[in-house]
């Protein structure tokens, strides 16, 4: 029996994946089960199944990007779903009584691979960000939402509409910010824009948002001066570590993932340093429901270089010495799931534009990402934190009542 097909035993046992050599032959993994996809996936050559075996997620996705896989209908979710789904995070048993050391060594590899991972250095973080941002703005005009909100969508209900469920988030966030007219905002990784711009529009604050993708900035400054409000919310090319001033609120959505594990330290101190005594901020990340871990080499060398996705313990650990308070934790665990099967399926209706503007093996590297993406939120370890830290604990009401009261006026108001 080829070692594939062993891999493939363990790994599918409910729905089916039909596997098709290059030679024709076939065979059929798992049970069909209506919960479960149904698969078939094709090799070209017989390599694939080695390089899978060797290295299966990178060796899967170069072989798939390169066209040496192919599944039917081109049905990339499927797969990634059938895999992930039939080996849920919730399911992953304790650790037994001789595992302890096993993952003493497990997490030395992965805080030593982590580190040279995340050399993260100003020059390093431009370059990391460009390698993602900095991507053509019609590529992500043709997949996200009017606002061009690139983070997790907030959604309240069982409606399937993008760019209701994008402008909630902002509402979400807004809320959690406990604004008053006049104030002074940070926006950390303000992508394009649009964060910013509905702050100053919903609560007549000052906004000063900061990224280090050119692509983002341009549009961002075009968008507050089309608006007349150029003013009032300002938008500069600059590392988190270089930014100067005082502001009332800090709000960064998305970026924390950017920073790496080295530098959260760092970050949070630059966070409190640049906080009034009176200071509030809200950080959305996406985390890991476990402890540490590492970031999967396709991810690391094809989508988000430098990237790493923090545990809840590593994020509390590095903000804790630098004097911020956590006021409030929310687990988003199901949004960003539903958030990427809308980017996925709006990148599948636009992929002749998609495949235009760059070609048809970026076009499965991209969808594969978004695929990979929304079934981790699915079915395995990854879910958005949304952290709301103060400097003095009399900052902000005890209660969490404003919040949901200024949600509803918000939402009220568009």
């Amino acid at each position: 029996m080829a070692v594939i097909d062993r891999f493939l035993e363990r790994l599918i046992k409910r729905g089916t994946l039909t596997l098709i050599r290059p030679d024709g032959s076939s065979r059929t993994f798992g049970v069909a089960d209506p919960a479960f996809p149904d698969v078939t996936m094709r090799f070209a050559d017989a390599g694939v199944g080695r390089d899978i075996v060797l290295h299966p997620r990178l060796g899967l996705a170069e072989a798939y990007m390169d066209g040496r896989v192919t599944i039917d209908c081109d049905d990339i979710m499927g797969l990634v779903s059938l895999a992930r789904s039939n080996a849920p995070w919730e399911k992953k048993g304790s650790l037994d009584g001789a595992a302890p050391l096993r993952a003493l060594f497990k997490a030395l590899f992965k805080k030593i691979s982590r580190r040279l991972d995340q050399i993260n250095l100003r020059a390093a973080s431009k370059a990391n960000v460009a390698h993602h941002y900095d991507l053509s703005g019609a590529l992500y005009d043709l997949f996200l939402d009017k606002d061009r909100q690139y983070s997790c969508a907030y959604w309240d209900g069982d409606h399937q509409d993008l760019d209701r469920a994008q402008g909630d988030k902002k509402a979400h966030i807004a809320a959690k910010l406990a604004l008053e007219p006049g104030m002074k905002v940070l926006d950390i990784g303000c992508g394009w824009g649009g964060m910013a711009l509905y702050l100053h529009q919903k609560c007549g604050v000052d906004v000063t948002g900061i990224t280090l993708s050119e692509e983002q900035l341009g549009v961002a400054r075009a968008r507050a001066a089309d608006a007349g409000v150029a003013d009032h919310v300002r938008f500069e090319l600059i590392d988190y570590r270089d930014i100067r001033g005082s502001f009332d609120r800090i709000v960064s959505v998305g970026m924390f993932e950017h920073v790496g594990a080295p530098y959260f330290k760092e970050f949070f101190r630059c966070c409190h340093n640049l906080l009034t005594p009176q200071g509030v901020m809200l950080l959305h990340t996406i985390g890991r429901m476990g402890g540490p871990g590492s970031t999967d080499a396709f991810t690391r060398k094809y989508i988000f270089p430098g990237g790493y996705i923090p545990a809840l313990s590593e994020i509390v650990q590095a903000s804790e010495p630098n004097r911020l308070m956590v006021t409030d934790v929310e687990a988003l665990r199901l949004h960003y799931g539903r958030t990427c099967r809308a980017w996925y399926e709006r990148a599948q209706a636009r992929r002749a534009e998609i495949e235009a503007l760059y070609d048809a093996r970026f076009f499965r590297m991209w969808t594969l990402y978004l695929a990979g993406a929304a079934t981790v939120f699915e079915h395995g370890g990854m879910l958005v934190y949304q952290i709301q830290y103060a400097r003095d604990r009399r900052a902000l009401p005890i209660t969490r009542d404003y919040m949901i009261e200024a949600e509803k006026a918000l939402r009220g108001s568009s």
